[in-house]
């Protein structure tokens, strides 16, 4: 498209996509694709980047463009590999093809995609062909791919495979005129596909097309997949793309946490100022029932740990009135961790609730009907993810979900407890506003940490604080499950997991520490903490035992780095504060050292138990 920028102004593409409808991203992917991923480095170093390699059966060219600019969509710069053609079962069963020295060399997250279509049992059919003969070649199909899978999990340390299931062509079908027969093959079918999908585990993803395809998205075209050997419509790899551009900002750091609100026309119907608590729609008729299918979807992403709040230009009065009080409301206050109603600009009261939740605004998700609100929001907080929602509420839910904000590799218990411990928040703010000093305050708050090594049933939390935590993140190195698996069983490291409490309640797991020793030198290869917690003594706490460990354990000194991004320039005093000296600093970040010799001042308002699991690391 003419309107995007060169690689130079790379920053703004993500703006300018989110102004794009959608049957003109097919146009900017081709764009964007032009673009030299390392002209975009050289320009913009912090941009972060995935690589991805394709491979496949059939001709893929249209998933480049499509999964540029999906991934742009995100503020992700996609490194794209397009395999040869059919070459799927090579690039997986070879330790040394390509696919795994170009995932190996790949900074950052990174992905092989393994685009299956139905082409790989069709043309195996021998002729004739009954059910029975395609149970068999799917049998052999899938035992072909879970072989690849283990090869590749064995094999791509830290990256992940992308499968899919495979569309079932009424082409096959209607081939058999048995009715019964025609019933076994689509069993058969639906038997393989439910393999594949129990093959998503750490290291591989599978994304399921028959919900893309419900949707009315086209599968096959005949004269492609014949001609071109094409045999996935580009609206089903663009629909697949998209899927893919989901787990890449998962793997990149960029989930989302929080879904923001509007009320009038967005979460009932109608003005609340103009018709007054007894005239919102909402539960009856058929816009009052578009609007509780939205308010019940929302309430579903708030009970898998979405922090739900609302922003509304309103009075506060009738607001807290139509949620505590109304009968046909399926959302109530309790629902949300902060409802604002006031007549300020929304993007204000967007900012300022980002600071109570101690979240930076690219966490947050806005839904809101009115144009105006959404191109303001987009202006003054691009980070934000804006919801284009219409003045139709029946399309509330597609547009709510359709990108996936808050999916998440494995939802924890940490993750569904979120909601209650935010709201825990506005209790301590309460008692905190008691005292006179923040020392006092810290004093009474009672805090209780936990330092040990991460149970397994708590690595999956620890991947997850790699992967979403922005703040107080000492060197954002994003961890897969599996790579936190690898990690907490390599007897040189230790994963060690940080749990805390206070008189208000349990804040759950709310960081890690990552060791590893090196002879005499213990490294902390990182540390990271919630952003619910930190600043209040808890990691120069954690630190401290870490230091003393070192000391007890006969290390020499301990090493630690810091690298730099936009986000978590809060903490690059951390080590130096806590008595490290500068080995090498950058514009990229810095290493530091600590020879022991000071042993580290305790926090006195600070509870702390601590069990590194042994002499070592």
């Amino acid at each position: 498209m003419s309107d995007l920028p060169p690689a130079a102004e790379w920053p703004s593409v993500r703006g300018l996509l989110a102004e794009l409808p959608d049957d003109a991203l097919p146009r900017a992917g081709r764009f964007l694709a032009r673009l030299d991923p390392a002209e975009v480095l050289a320009a913009h170093p912090a941009t972060p980047l995935v690589s991805l390699y394709v491979t496949g059966h059939g001709t893929l060219a249209a998933l480049r463009p499509a999964l540029t600019v999906e991934l742009a969509r995100h503020g992700l710069l996609a490194a794209i590999t397009l395999a040869d053609f059919d070459a799927w079962v090579r690039d997986l069963a070879d330790p040394g093809s390509d696919l795994y020295a170009t995932l190996g060399k790949a900074d950052g997250p990174a992905f092989a995609l393994a685009v299956l279509g139905p082409e790989i049992v069709a043309a195996e059919l021998p002729l004739p062909w009954r059910a029975d003969d395609a149970a068999r070649v799917l049998d052999a199909k899938i035992e072909l791919i879970e072989k690849l899978a283990g090869t590749f999990a064995a094999t791509a340390n830290g990256a992940t495979l992308v499968l899919n299931t495979l569309p079932l062509p009424r082409e096959l079908t209607a081939q058999l005129l048995d009715r019964r027969d025609r019933a076994a093959l689509g069993a058969a079918w639906r038997e393989a596909n439910a393999r594949l999908l129990r093959l998503d585990r750490p290291e591989v993803a599978v994304v399921d097309l028959d919900p893309l395809l419900a949707e009315g998205v086209c599968a096959r075209d005949p004269r492609q997949s014949v001609y071109a050997k094409a045999h996935l419509t580009d609206d089903l790899l663009a629909a697949y793309a998209r899927e893919a551009a989901h787990l890449a900002r998962q793997a990149a750091g960029a989930a989302k946490k929080v879904l923001v609100l509007d009320l009038d026309e967005t979460v009932w119907g109608g003005v609340l100022g103009e018709v007054g608590p007894e005239g919102v729609e909402v539960a009856e008729g058929y816009r009052g029932e578009a609007f509780t299918r939205f308010q019940r979807v929302v309430r579903q992403l708030g009970s898998q740990g979405v922090l739900v709040a609302a922003v509304s230009k309103n009075d506060p009065g009738p607001v807290a009135g139509v949620l505590r009080d109304h009968p046909g409301m399926t959302l109530r206050d309790g629902d949300f961790v902060q409802v604002r109603a006031n007549w300020r600009p929304k993007h204000d009261n967007l900012a300022e609730l980002a600071a109570d939740l101690n979240l930076g605004a690219d966490s947050f998700v806005f839904a809101d009907d009115s144009p105006f609100e959404r191109g303001l929001v987009r202006r003054e907080l691009p980070g934000v993810a804006v919801v284009d929602l219409t003045d139709e509420p029946a399309l509330h839910v597609a547009a709510l979900l359709r990108d996936g904000w808050f999916d998440v590799p494995r939802l924890t218990s940490e993750d569904l407890a979120r909601p209650a411990r935010y709201r825990e928040e506005d209790a301590r703010r309460g008692f905190l506003e008691s005292f006179d000093s923040l020392d006092g305050y810290l004093a009474e708050l009672g805090t209780e940490v936990r330092l040990a090594p991460a149970a397994p049933a708590q690595l999956d939390r620890v991947s997850q604080l790699t992967l979403r935590t922005n703040q107080f993140n000492l060197t954002t190195r994003r961890l897969s499950p599996a790579e936190v698996r690898d990690l907490a069983g390599d007897p040189d490291a230790r994963v060690l997991a940080i749990a805390s409490a206070d008189r208000f309640g349990e804040h759950g797991l709310v960081g890690a520490v990552l060791l590893r020793r090196d002879g005499g030198v213990l490294r902390v290869e990182n540390f990271l903490l919630s952003c619910r917690v930190f600043a209040r003594g808890i990691e120069q706490a954690v630190l401290g035992a870490v230091l003393e460990h070192a000391r007890r354990s006969a290390a020499r000194e301990v090493r630690a780095a810091y690298r730099r991004t936009a986000k978590n320039g809060r903490v690059a005093g951390f080590y130096p504060e806590a008595g490290f000296a500068t080995v090498h600093a950058d514009e990229a970040g810095a290493e530091f050292r600590h020879d022991l010799t000071r042993p580290p001042e305790p926090v006195p308002h600070i509870r702390l138990s601590a069990d590194f699991g042994g002499q070592q690391p």
